[in-house]
């Protein structure tokens, strides 16, 4: 019997969607036809692939409301809050469509007499694209999209969590009518999916995961000469300056900390306010998460759904244990939040203060709906604490000086600087991380360098 995965749904514990995972025969014939096809699509003009994919967004699109039923009903969030990843989707994929003609035409040197001479970007081959299920769409569209425009063929390896989004990009490519053999989505286990990587016939592999999981990856392609996107998380802090406008602040910074529980590589995990606008902050902030329902997440009125799975929410009960243990205030009560359930993946917001990079909770990834926050004396001491960290994924700052910002931000280790903002993905700017927030880059013009190589043409026209 075929071995089978089980999502199930955060909601109410069942069994949400089970599927056969993929048998060696169907993966070595999707990886052929994969193959198979590539040659012919590269050589598409660019124009009729950009349509087609054109073609699949549009028919992405309209499945929006049942889509977005479906990523609640499969890892958590709350539905009213689901159409935003499916208009997110469309925003990077017609974005990177929109400069795909520029991104990869070919590069230009300078003259040189009795010589013909430009850098083509030729594609890869086969993509296989690994995605998570926290963002399922957001994650996976940033490369599946331009692989696809850049004259490559693409294998989508989903998180056994949202089996259903993988399905969904295949039903809209073949709504388009892309080619047969040139996307394919398989439900793989994880040791049938380093044996994908390790294999011949995968030319570039764009994983997004867990700190763990890239090194896996790593180690499966080490033997082989192909690239691997690295996208694995963060420990993302934001800092409060004493001019930042202040109820803007706690607005964005909270939402940044809690949306989606805080299941987010990019969501705020670390605050460090300035002593001036201390005080001011952590009440408004108090203020702002006991104002969350947390609930079903098929419910309109719940603004915060469960975490995931339950090991998941205990892994942050215990982070906030250890804290409070270690000397850290608690400020909300979990029993003001009736849904909030020990042995549940449903977990009340929390705020905690006297916290210091002793504790987990302030160096350790959360992926949850907790955050602490540090009282600072400067801008120095601000971007120490930010710095004192193994991610570097993204980092805020809220003020009102852009001269500040841009000078602090310089001094920052992180990937994506953000000012008066967090937790966005701006297509047109580079996706990229630092330290254990991995390597490569998705996103803008630059991302399509990562899913094609270079080919020097050197011609002699004079002789």
């Amino acid at each position: 019997m075929a071995e089978t995965l089980k999502c199930i749904t955060p909601v109410d514990g069942s069994v949400y969607v089970e599927r056969p995972l993929a048998s060696e025969a169907e993966i070595a014939e999707a990886l052929a036809r994969a193959r198979a096809a590539q040659p012919a699509w590269r050589h598409t003009p660019l124009a009729e692939r950009l349509a087609l994919l054109s073609a699949a967004v549009d028919a992405f699109v309209a499945n929006k409301a049942e889509i977005a039923e479906e990523i609640a009903w499969q890892m958590g969030r709350p539905v009213a809050q689901c159409p935003g990843e499916v208009a997110g989707f469309e925003e990077r994929a017609r974005h990177m469509t929109a400069i795909a003609p520029e991104a990869l035409g070919d590069i230009a040197v300078e003259p040189k007499d009795g010589f013909t001479r430009f850098i083509r970007r030729d594609p890869l081959g086969v993509v296989f694209v690994v995605a998570p299920w926290n963002y399922p769409y957001l994650t996976a569209v940033n490369s599946v999209v331009p692989a696809l425009a850049a004259g490559n063929a693409v294998l989508l390896k989903h998180s056994h969590q949202t089996p259903l989004c993988a399905e969904r990009f295949a039903e809209a490519f073949e709504a388009a009518g892309l080619p047969a053999g040139l996307f394919r989505h398989l439900h793989l286990s994880h040791g049938a999916t380093a044996k994908l990587i390790a294999g011949e016939g995968v030319d570039f592999v764009s994983f997004t995961g867990s700190v763990p999981g890239g090194h896996a990856v790593q180690e499966a392609a080490a033997q082989r000469f192909i690239g691997t996107g690295l996208e694995l998380g963060g420990k993302d802090p934001a800092y409060v300056r004493a001019d930042a406008k202040l109820d803007h602040a706690i607005e964005n910074v909270i939402d940044g900390a809690f949306f989606n529980s805080g299941q987010s590589c990019c969501g705020i995990e670390r605050i460090y306010v300035h002593a001036e606008a201390y005080d001011a902050f952590v009440e408004g902030a108090v203020e702002a998460v006991r104002a969350y329902v947390l609930g079903n997440p098929i419910e309109p009125e719940t603004t915060l759904g469960p975490m995931v799975r339950a090991s998941a929410a205990d892994f942050v009960r215990g982070q906030i244990a250890d804290a409070v243990a270690a000397g850290a205030k608690a400020l909300i009560d979990p029993k003001a939040f009736a849904a909030d359930a020990v042995g549940t993946p449903y977990l009340a917001p929390q705020i905690l203060v006297d916290v210091d990079h002793s504790m987990r909770v302030m160096t350790e990834e959360s992926f949850g709906p907790v955050v602490g926050i540090m009282k600072v004396a400067s801008d120095e001491e601000a971007v120490a604490l930010m710095n004192d960290s193994d991610f570097g994924l993204t980092a805020s700052i809220w003020t009102t000086d852009e001269d500040a910002a841009i000078a602090i931000g310089d001094r920052v280790e992180t990937g994506t600087w953000f000012m008066n903002r967090a937790d966005y993905l701006d297509p047109a700017l580079a996706w990229t991380g630092v330290k254990d927030s991995g390597r490569g880059c998705s996103l803008s013009r630059v991302g399509y360098e990562q899913l094609t190589r270079p080919k020097s043409f050197h011609l002699r026209t004079a002789i």
